[in-house]
């Protein structure tokens, strides 16, 4: 096998520097030229089968009938849309744009990350944190699940509370933002269940469930509204039980007892496009004494 032994360069213009850009190159260009000729072998051979392939398709019209002849054509060959190309514009302008020109601002986050915010959201398409608050990359450690529901303590590990115990043990945020929004999918698959038992086969349900307390306040508060009204005011509520849960947490609620964190809610409504936000006030929740209830502060508008 040939030598690989590193061959140290000097980074390229435009990049974090020596200390992130210690490469090695002659490995890379070695390796990539066994792999192009890899891929040259691989490509006669699948030219071969594919030959083999029409042969049998002439001998047994039947078996391949109705096969499309550019099945393995790609949109981009075909003259249509290719999804990727434009990602890749994206990309491009992003790097000429953003990256290269704050170059001193990436070059310090590829060291480590500082946030100020872990922000709780949906996964929906049309919810995008980053966009909608004007997030810029290493303000915000980002979670976003189905309804940004936040399971209680007790529940067991998810990845929504791996992204918890980091984000408050390691990097130290000082804020939590959980955010609901209009027409979610998911509150709406939790409104429209029965009860909380039977069929445990979707994971959309087994997961929807963690919001069954904000379900039930919901039903009672609201049972005389609409099932969309309903909807709506449990896409709040379970806002307000996320924050609860989240003081099932130790580790987080020691320190929003110290003052070094705070719970916050928020609500955007991408119909009107409207945003509402409020903080948990945790001496007046815990002082009502009622796991079910949330006291908040700070409530604001923003429209």
């Amino acid at each position: 096998m040939a030598n690989l032994a590193p061959t140290f360069v000097s980074p390229p213009s435009g990049s974090c520097g020596g200390s992130l850009r210690t490469s090695r190159i002659s490995a890379i260009k070695l390796q990539g030229r066994e792999t192009e000729q890899t891929h040259l072998n691989l490509g006669s051979s699948y030219r071969k089968k594919q030959g083999l392939r029409s042969n049998a398709s002439k001998e047994t019209p039947g078996l391949m009938q109705g096969n499309r002849t550019d099945e393995y054509k790609t949109a981009e060959q075909t003259g249509g849309y290719d999804s990727f190309n434009e990602m890749k514009q994206r990309f491009l302008t992003f790097k000429e744009k953003k990256y290269l020109e704050n170059l001193e601002l990436y070059c310090r986050l590829a060291e480590s990350q500082a946030p100020e915010f872990m922000v709780i959201a949906c996964a929906d398409s049309r919810v995008c944190p980053s966009v909608i608050l004007g997030l810029e990359p290493g303000e915000a450690f980002m979670v976003r699940n189905v309804a940004n529901l936040v399971p209680p303590y007790e529940s067991g590990p998810s990845e929504t509370n791996a992204a918890l115990e980091f984000a408050v043990n390691s990097l130290k945020v000082k804020n939590i933002l959980v955010i609901g929004h209009s027409c979610c999918g998911g509150i709406r698959a939790l409104m429209s269940m029965e009860n909380a038992d039977g069929d445990n086969s979707s994971f959309i349900r087994n997961w929807v469930i963690v919001g069954k307390n904000a379900r039930l306040s919901t039903k009672e508060a609201a049972s005389h509204l609409s099932f969309d009204q309903q909807c709506r005011h449990c896409e709040k509520e379970s806002v307000n039980h996320s924050l609860l849960n989240l003081l099932t947490y130790p580790w987080i609620e020691e320190q929003v007892m110290r003052g070094n964190l705070s719970l916050h809610g928020g609500y955007y409504d991408f119909v009107d496009c409207t945003f509402e936000k409020w903080t948990l006030d945790y001496y007046k929740t815990i002082s009502r004494g009622n796991e079910d209830v949330i006291a908040v502060k700070g409530r604001s508008f923003w429209s």
